[in-house]
């Protein structure tokens, strides 16, 4: 569901939220909202904003939280739907949330926003740790240098929020004005002069275009600039660059920091004290050549541990087997088929109806979508959102991205890729959904690509582990071998086929920090309600599919159609045809039936290896098509599932070929 930000009763106030990553922002907007949020995509994109209610006063504001910036001259799609958000909603007040111990790279920002002309106030956040830092910073020679107010807040304590609170309502814009220099200000008064009114200041869109920011030329186009006020202010910028030997991108940047640094300097204390030396030595080992790595496997192991087997298998195993495989499911079924007379009806809901055959196989809105959903991928999604909040919070999460940055680099993408490809180890579906961290559209789409061909789903996964393992260890890793082999394959391929580049890996690296479990319960039940919402239809939709397909035989006919290259090209029995089909809409049911035939002897153990290779890099299941759709449109999904199904039985033949040819046995 796309977005657009709109408010209908006069008295209500937009707020913006704007700041860096791993600021606190998320941790202030929970306070001024609470947990009822709107988290949508922003038009045209699919980038997530998160709208909410303000609840600390009677004036009930509307409170956007913007994503993290480290610029508003946008170098990536999260920076470009801040600035659209500040450009084309016109916030009323504007919060800039500063890392009070980083304040000097964060107020560069602040000068882009007086630049714009917002109303605005300060969050100087994670005070506390700017004491222990040693930084003092003067909140009135602050205040007196920007023209606008700054509140020193704890927000995870909640220590300067009442403050802040009045300060929203009673916002100031600052009179700040930067002198560029003679040559730089005589252009701004040149493209000013060719600007229509806007919804920010005309001396800040001046300064884009002197900075050669194309993100901006489409918001003036659809504010009423001509193309021939474009193209005369294509020729100021061009005079205008005459006169620098550096582009004029990095004159203006440079004076900006300048500005920066003097406030600063007059402003801010950095003293040397005494830090927590127990944190700051784990600091330093979680990225440290020696220690680094096995921290980071550790983490990944206790992430997989606490995700995919308490979760994915404790949780999930009570969930389905005991509390609907003994409850609920018997007295619904009972239920439906006593009071719903139709036999297509009960087929529909519970996957049976009266005096259906033994062997009926049915796909039920609730045996099956219903199940599927709260048994199976809600436990999964709410220990992942709780580990992903400790995460968040302990300081570790930058720390992971860098340490497995040099791996990702090999495959067109950075380190953020590694949060969805372990997740992916959870449930596919959600890892589709998480790559929107990720800074890019094309890494977006070669992410869900690796995913999609390579990466097993916790239910999938358990039953490789128990098919191979009855062989040997052998053909374990033989199998992850080959699989990892085809990611890195296609990763590397795919990163120079698909246009663009990898965007730049800048991360800040906050301190550890003991998590606060309020905060990150907040968050874990702010995001299982956006799951609920998001994903649970989508599983009701793929359930209804297949159970349309079922009833009209066309389930049976694509089981013809895979045949031949199951029996031919991949060498196995005919029966493991429906094990691939149904793999699609199911992937465990689809290894399932794998292990059945394995456990019934019609798999050797050549086939065994074949086959779990294939359905590992098979197409992803259908829910996880339909998440791909809604993140990426129908063309980009299908053109992947249009190579991922042809890709794993070339990759299964060749197998199948060289362990006949070469006679291998495991």
């Amino acid at each position: 569901m796309n977005m657009k930000i709109e408010i209908n009763l006069k008295e209500k106030k937009k707020v913006a939220l704007v700041g860096t990553p791993n600021v606190g922002k998320s941790v202030i907007f929970g306070v001024l909202t609470g947990t009822y949020v709107t988290v949508s995509n922003y038009p045209g994109t699919t980038v997530e904003v998160e709208q909410g209610v303000s609840r600390f006063d009677r004036h009930q504001d509307v409170v956007i939280d913007c994503p993290g910036v480290n610029s508003l001259v946008p170098q990536s799609e999260d920076e470009r739907v801040t600035r659209d958000i500040l450009f084309t909603e016109r916030p009323d007040v504007v919060v800039h949330v500063i890392d009070a111990k980083n304040i000097r790279r964060n107020l560069v920002i602040t000068l882009q926003l007086i630049e714009m002309g917002f109303p605005l106030t300060l969050a100087l956040n994670m005070h506390d740790e700017a004491v222990q830092a040693g930084v003092h910073i003067d909140g009135r020679k602050l205040q007196g240098a920007l023209g606008v107010a700054a509140t020193a807040t704890v927000a995870v304590e909640r220590e300067g929020m009442p403050l802040l609170m009045q300060n929203i309502r009673a916002p100031l814009t600052s009179r700040l004005r930067i002198d560029y220099g003679e040559r730089i200000e005589a252009a701004i008064a040149k493209i000013d002069a060719l600007l229509p009114e806007l919804p920010v200041s005309k001396r800040f869109a001046a300064v884009a275009l002197l900075m050669d920011d194309r993100t901006v030329r489409p918001l003036l186009l659809k504010a009423g600039a001509g193309e021939a006020a474009l193209h005369r202010i294509d020729g100021i910028v061009s005079a205008a660059q005459s006169h620098f030997g550096k582009p004029l991108s990095y004159v203006i940047s440079q004076r900006k920091q300048s500005v920066s640094d003097g406030i600063v300097a007059a402003a801010v204390t950095d003293r040397c004290v005494q830090r927590s030396p127990a944190r700051e030595r784990i600091g330093r080992m979680t990225t440290s050549r020696v220690w680094g790595l096995p921290i980071l496997f550790a983490v990944l192991a206790v992430m997989y541990l606490f995700v995919g087997v308490i979760g994915a298998g404790w949780c999930v195993d009570f969930l389905q087997n005991t509390v609907f495989g003994g409850w609920v499911m018997p007295w619904c079924t009972r239920f439906v088929l006593a009071c719903v007379p139709w036999p297509f009806a009960q087929d529909m809901l519970v996957g049976t109806y009266a005096g259906a055959p033994a062997d009926h196989v049915g796909y039920g809105l609730i045996s099956m979508g219903v199940v599927y959903a709260v048994a199976i991928v809600l436990p999964i999604v709410t220990f992942f959102f709780l580990f992903f909040g400790l995460l968040e919070d302990s300081g570790y999460l930058p720390r992971l991205a860098v340490m497995s940055n040099k791996v990702f680099k090999k495959v067109g993408l950075h380190g953020k890729a590694v949060l969805p490809m372990v997740l992916g180890l959870g449930c596919g579906t959600m890892a589709v959904m998480t790559t929107r961290i990720l800074d890019t559209r094309r890494e977006r789409i070669l992410a869900t690509l690796l995913l999609a061909l390579g990466v097993p789903c916790s239910a999938q996964l358990g039953v490789i582990l128990a098919m191979l393992g009855a062989i040997s260890g052998w053909a374990l890793l033989f199998v992850l071998g080959v699989v990892f082999l085809q990611i890195v394959i296609v990763g590397y391929v795919g990163a120079r086929i698909l246009p663009g580049k990898t965007s730049d890996f800048v991360l800040e690296i906050p301190p550890m920090r003991v998590p606060a479990m309020y905060n990150i319960a907040i968050k874990t039940l702010s995001r299982v309600k956006w799951f609920l919402t998001e994903a649970v239809p989508l599983f009701l939709i793929a359930t209804f599919v297949l159970f349309v397909i079922d009833r009209i035989g066309v389930l049976a006919r694509i089981q013809g159609l895979l045949r031949p290259a199951v029996v031919h090209v991949l060498g196995l029995p005919e029966r493991a045809t429906e094990a691939f089909l149904i793999g699609f809409f199911r992937r465990d049911y689809g290894a399932a039936g794998l292990y059945a035939l394995q456990r019934a002897g019609e798999l050797s153990h050549q086939q065994v290896v074949v086959s779990m290779t294939v359905m590992t890099l098979f197409v992803p299941c259908l829910a996880m098509l339909l998440v791909m759709i809604k993140e990426h449109g129908w063309k980009r999904a299908l053109t992947i599932v249009g190579f991922v199904f042809p890709f794993a039985i070339f990759v299964g033949g060749v197998m199948n070929f060289m362990l006949r040819y070469l006679g291998l046995h495991f």
